[in-house]
C-alpha cells in the first residue's frame, strides 16, 4: 500500500499539537507530510491554519493514507476511534498510541490481523519541547519501529524505553510529575510571600530554581544527594530548611503520590 503522507494524528488536542510543533521545529517532517483528525471543525482550521498540514473528520480516511498513525484520544473513546480504523489500518503501517492506561494487546485486539503498536506516555513539559517519554513495543512492534516512535518523541524532550509491566510507573511518575512539581512551585512561592517578597519575584525565584536545579542534575550525571549535599553548609540556613522539610515528611508524601497514582493507573487499565 503506497501512503502520500509520513503521519496522521487521530485526535488534535494539546499533547498532538505539542508533538505536531516539535516534529516540525526539528525538521523530522515537512507540514505537507502530516494530517490530523480531530472532532471539533473549529480545532482542524486553527491546527490547518498554525502549521499548514492537511486536516480531515475522517479517522479512517486519514489513517488509510499515512505510514504512521498515532492515537491522540482520550481513553474514553478508544474503543469508538478503534472501531473506526479497524479496516483502515494495514500491516506494513505502525500504530503508536499516546493514550493513557490501553496496553498494546488491547490495542491490537480490535484488529482482523497483527498490528504493530508502540505504546508511549509522554508528560504535558512536551508543550514547550521539554517532555519526558517512555515508549514500549507491542508483540509485533520492530526495533525499527521503536527507533521511529524515539525520532518522533525526541522532538519534544527526552525518551526511555522501558517494559510495558513498568507504563503505570512511569505514569504514576512522569506522568502525573509535573502536577506534583507545580504544586511544589506553588508552595515555594507562598513562602516567598510569607516571607515578604513580592508574588511576581517569589515565583520567578521558585520556577527558576525547580529548573536550574533539574537542569544540574540531567547535565552534571550527579546524584541529587551529592548536588545537595553541595548548598548545605554545617550550622547553616540550608540544613535548617532540610530539617523542616524532614519533620514534614516530604519525601514520604512524594513517594506516597508516585504509589498513588501507579495504582490508579492500574485500575483504570482494568476498566
Amino acid at each position: 500500500m503506497a501512503h502520500q503522507k509520513q503521519l496522521a494524528f487521530i485526535g488534535g488536542g494539546n499533547m498532538a499539537e505539542a508533538l505536531l510543533r516539535g516534529i516540525l521545529a526539528a525538521n523530522r517532517m515537512q507540514a505537507a507530510e502530516i494530517l490530523a483528525t480531530d472532532v471539533r471543525d473549529e480545532r482542524l482550521a486553527y491546527l490547518q491554519a498554525t502549521y499548514g498540514i492537511g486536516v480531515s473528520s475522517d479517522n479512517a480516511a486519514a489513517a488509510r493514507q499515512a505510514d504512521t498513525v498515532l492515537l491522540a484520544v482520550k481513553p474514553q473513546v478508544m474503543d469508538r476511534v478503534l472501531a473506526d480504523l479497524k479496516g483502515a489500518v494495514a500491516e506494513s503501517q505502525l500504530l503508536v498510541s499516546i493514550v493513557a492506561g490501553i496496553a498494546t494487546a488491547t490495542i491490537a485486539a480490535h484488529f482482523p490481523h497483527p498490528v504493530r503498536v508502540v505504546r508511549v506516555m509522554p508528560n504535558t513539559p512536551a508543550i514547550v519541547l521539554e517532555g519526558m517519554s517512555a515508549l514500549t513495543g507491542g508483540r509485533y512492534a520492530t526495533p525499527q519501529d521503536l527507533e521511529t516512535a524515539r525520532r518522533l518523541f525526541e522532538a519534544v524532550g527526552k525518551v526511555v524505553v522501558v517494559d510495558e509491566s513498568l507504563m503505570d510507573a512511569v505514569t504514576g511518575l512522569s506522568g502525573s510529575g509535573p502536577a506534583y512539581v507545580f504544586l511544589i512551585i506553588e508552595a515555594l512561592a507562598d513562602a516567598g510571600v510569607k516571607v515578604g517578597l513580592p508574588r511576581d519575584v517569589s515565583l520567578a525565584l521558585a520556577a527558576q530554581t525547580v529548573r536550574g536545579s533539574a537542569r544540574l542534575v540531567l547535565e552534571t550525571g550527579k546524584h541529587p544527594g551529592e548536588l545537595k549535599d553541595m548548598v548545605t553548609s554545617p550550622g547553616g540556613t540550608t540544613i535548617a530548611g532540610l530539617h523542616a522539610l524532614e519533620q514534614g515528611a516530604v519525601r514520604a508524601a512524594l513517594i506516597a503520590a508516585v504509589e498513588a497514582a501507579t495504582r490508579r493507573s492500574q485500575e483504570l487499565g482494568k476498566r
